[in-house]
């Protein structure tokens, strides 16, 4: 078991770009928690900002690599091998703030159960966030915990393997049980992992009671640019679709519970809602293709230009 007893069982990491202003609440939600963690480590990706010299006033083990060296797999993993003396490792974004006093505590409690692999943190809507981020953080981020394994797959299909490492933590000998997390994919390295945990018969738990803010109001290009990355996952990852099914029957659902939430609350961001549904469709039918686009193509319409180079 796994208590607030034994505080260097727990490594939390934070990869970090000039984190900017949110970064300061964020260090101070990390210092106020329960749990405390006994390894803190940043990631930073050389910011130019004040990122790093505040990670560093509160306790922070700062390792500094270049932008290009940057992946959402091999950075994780990188760190996964370094802090070789955790139990389990919490990774969280620079622009997810802990919500309670609680969240890390809560999130690690979840492995008290052998059979957890990873577990992943409800994201409520940040302060300001606009009614289709809010629906978003709803429709996905439910106010009931789970636990999600091959027993649940023909009901939970795709949504089986739904994670995030906004906020995440992992029982560390499982991630190196099974090989890690994968350095060559776009993105999706949390989804992916959890894939292969529940096919090598763990679990993956969504904790609706460890709570991050955490969203996203994405302009038109960005989700273009979101949804092309997500359709070069799938592309390149056509196994989690066979094993599990595909995100299309989730995609609906997505549409019309948003459709139904914006004419309840906020009818006049419908037309935007629908603008935003085929971004997302153009998006990821191109990433889906992306096998047939010149790298400079892919390089511009992806969020992580950098992959492709």
């Amino acid at each position: 078991m796994i208590d607030s007893e034994t505080p260097t069982s727990v490594g939390l990491v934070v990869p970090t770009f000039n984190a900017g202003n949110r970064w300061g609440v964020c260090l101070e939600q990390i210092g106020i928690q329960s749990l405390k963690p006994h390894r803190l480590l940043d990631i930073d990706s050389s910011s130019t900002d004040r990122t790093t010299a505040l990670a560093d006033a509160v306790g922070f083990e700062i390792i500094s690599i270049e932008q290009s060296q940057f992946s959402h797999g091999g950075t994780r993993q990188w760190a996964v091998g370094y802090l070789s003396d955790c139990v389990i490792i919490v990774f969280l974004t620079q622009d997810a703030i802990l919500a309670a006093n609680d969240s890390v505590e809560e999130i690690v409690r979840c492995f008290d159960d052998p059979r957890v692999a990873v577990a992943y943190g409800r994201q409520l809507p940040r302060a300001g966030a606009t009614p289709i981020e809010t629906h978003a953080r709803l429709f996905n981020y439910g106010a009931k915990s789970e636990k999600k394994d091959s027993t649940t797959v023909h009901r939970l299909k795709s949504k089986v393997f739904f994670c995030s490492n906004s906020f995440a933590a992992y029982r560390r000998s499982t991630v190196m049980e099974l090989g890690g997390f994968r350095r060559d994919l776009n993105m999706g390295e949390d989804m992916e992992f959890a894939a292969r945990a529940i096919k090598a018969g763990y679990a993956n738990l969504y904790c609706a009671t460890a709570c991050v803010f955490h969203s996203h109001d994405y302009t038109v290009w960005q989700t273009i640019q979101r949804y092309f990355d997500i359709g070069v996952f799938d592309d390149k990852n056509s196994w989690m679709r066979e094993q599990f099914g595909s995100h299309k029957e989730e995609g609906m659902r997505l549409v019309k519970s948003e459709l139904n939430y914006l004419t309840m609350h906020a009818p006049w961001q419908i037309p935007r809602a629908l603008l935003q549904t085929f971004a997302k469709i153009v998006g990821y039918e191109l990433g889906r293709l992306q096998r047939l686009l010149p790298a400079g193509i892919k390089r511009k319409v992806s969020m992580l230009p950098s992959y492709w180079r």
